[in-house]
């Protein structure tokens, strides 16, 4: 289960104030952030590459490291090192350089370049050249620099406090996260990341990135003791609802979801088990983006059975 994982509150602040210190810096920009001006303040080279264009690779690295192993233990050409391991993107500390893989769709570019972006602010990441795949570049990956680097492009792509304060202001649906993601110029994988976290602070919230949940559009590689792509606890749930099993809350939306192929697949109330094993109620609603279906779970009471008599 790919439950994301909770910062020490101490490592956050920390990466929090770094964020802090570029918008300032860049005068408190409004939304969407262009990241130009950021690599500019920050001096930073920016480029491409691409492994089906070994022209755009031609730097050498003498280490590289990926979620926090070290991959490299020599010199080698770089684009080895791309086509082994499969890099979306790196960091190259000495030249102060974020290369992207121009091959990976475009919406993801401005994640990924954020990112590495982190990376370059972060002190203690220093020493190693970084390298991102596929897994390390999702908010939900387990290696903690890695999540760190997650962390603060999410608080550097929404502005940090901007984006809280426009979030709270708003109703707990998936229509908000739409309209957010358009203002803040980031995909809607990401700004829902971002609402559960941000909705969830205090109040248990839910996200869960999955397939379609609907049987019969299931695809062939649907793993049933594993059905969520992505489950995310907000602060508050993994306080109090740590044990929830993904597997009974995606049976859960199984039972509400239709078929459609695209936009809202279904609504309902859930009961959920909290680890004391008091049962409590969400409000559910699930959308279909086609190429990800997304959930978003709102803490609404303590459940209350009712118990009707026979006369």
């Amino acid at each position: 289960m790919a439950k994301n994982i909770i910062l020490s509150a101490k490592t956050a602040d920390d990466i929090d104030t770094r964020v802090e210190r570029i918008l300032q810096d860049l005068g408190n920009p409004e939304p969407p952030l262009a990241l130009e001006t950021v690599r500019e303040l920050l001096r930073l080279d920016f480029g491409y590459y691409s492994i089906n264009n070994p022209g755009l690779l031609q730097e050498t690295a003498h280490k590289i490291w990926l979620a926090g192993k070290q991959i490299l233990l020599r010199p080698t050409i770089l684009i080895e090192a791309v086509r082994k391991f499969d890099l979306k993107a790196l960091y190259i500390l000495d030249q102060k350089r974020i290369l992207l893989d121009q091959d990976e769709p475009v919406l993801k570019h401005r994640w990924n370049e954020g990112h590495e972006i982190i990376h370059s602010v972060l002190p203690w990441h220093e020493g190693a050249m970084l390298g991102d795949d596929a897994n390390t570049l999702i908010p939900s990956c387990h290696a903690q620099l890695e999540h760190e680097a997650n962390y603060g492009a999410g608080k550097l792509l929404f502005l940090r406090d901007r984006f809280t304060k426009e979030a709270l202001d708003l109703e707990q649906t998936i229509s908000s996260i739409n309209g957010l993601a358009d203002r803040f110029g980031n995909t809607r994988t990401s700004t829902f990341w971002r609402c559960v976290e941000t909705w969830g602070a205090r109040v248990p919230v839910i996200g869960l990135i999955t397939g379609h949940p609907h049987f019969d559009m299931r695809k062939d590689d649907f793993d049933e003791t594993n059905p969520c792509r992505h489950f995310i606890q907000s602060p508050a749930f993994e306080q109090q609802f740590s044990g929830v099993d993904e597997r009974n809350v995606f049976d859960q939306i199984v039972g509400y979801c239709s078929s459609n192929r695209g936009g809202p697949l279904g609504a309902d109330e859930v009961i959920l088990i909290d680890d004391n094993g008091n049962s409590h109620l969400f409000s559910f609603e699930t959308f279909s983006f086609h190429h990800n279906i997304l959930t978003l779970g709102i803490y609404l009471e303590p459940y209350k059975k009712v118990i009707t008599s026979v006369l």
